[in-house]
């Protein structure tokens, strides 16, 4: 169905782009793109990025399936590796521990015009990727390797329709959201 669109980039890109500008659009306008929220939520005082993003996996798990039982999606994953994870982890917690920021919500922030986000938050995304790109030839066949192992949904796991995975998934996350709520959090 989408075949002519997915061979072209430059639709890819516009489609891309906007996506990009709504995902801000909403960080923003769900508040996780302010400091105090986002070190509130690591000091477990303000649960704003947790309503957040359950609301972000709900909507985007049910809608992801939808399209799947339309086929107007598939799954395309690649293997992972330990070696990856721990690496990604450590620069990404590294980036966030420094400026209190994550990718997402650094680009949202300098939407909003912090300059903090703007100078170290992209700027050190754009340097932190160009060191990466350049020790990748170094550890692409070393520590990325290592510990590699298959990736799973829960349902193929499991061997069972997927809404019989989804379904619970989002009233226990619902569940969650509701006792946030209740408890002020």
């Amino acid at each position: 169905m989408f075949t002519s669109l997915h061979r072209n980039k430059g639709a890819q890109l516009l489609i891309g782009l906007l996506i990009g500008i709504g995902f801000g659009f909403f960080l923003q306008k769900g508040g996780v793109t302010e400091y105090d929220v986002i070190i509130g939520q690591l000091l477990l005082t303000d649960f704003t990025v947790v309503r957040v993003m359950l609301s972000a996996v709900i909507v985007g798990m049910i809608g992801f399936y939808l399209l799947k039982g339309g086929e107007m999606v598939a799954i395309h994953c690649r293997n992972v590796t330990l070696g990856s994870v721990v690496i990604g982890g450590l620069i990404f917690g590294a980036g966030f521990a420094v400026l209190g920021w994550c990718p997402g919500t650094v680009a949202g922030a300098v939407g909003q015009g912090f300059l903090d986000a703007l100078f170290g938050g992209m700027v050190g995304m754009v340097v932190g990727a160009g060191l990466f790109a350049w020790v990748y030839p170094r550890i692409s066949e070393g520590i990325l390797k290592a510990g590699e192992f298959e990736v799973r949904t829960i349902p193929e796991v499991l061997g069972v329709n997927p809404w019989f995975v989804v379904i619970p998934f989002v009233v226990i996350m619902i569940g969650i959201l509701w006792v946030l709520e209740v408890m002020g959090l």
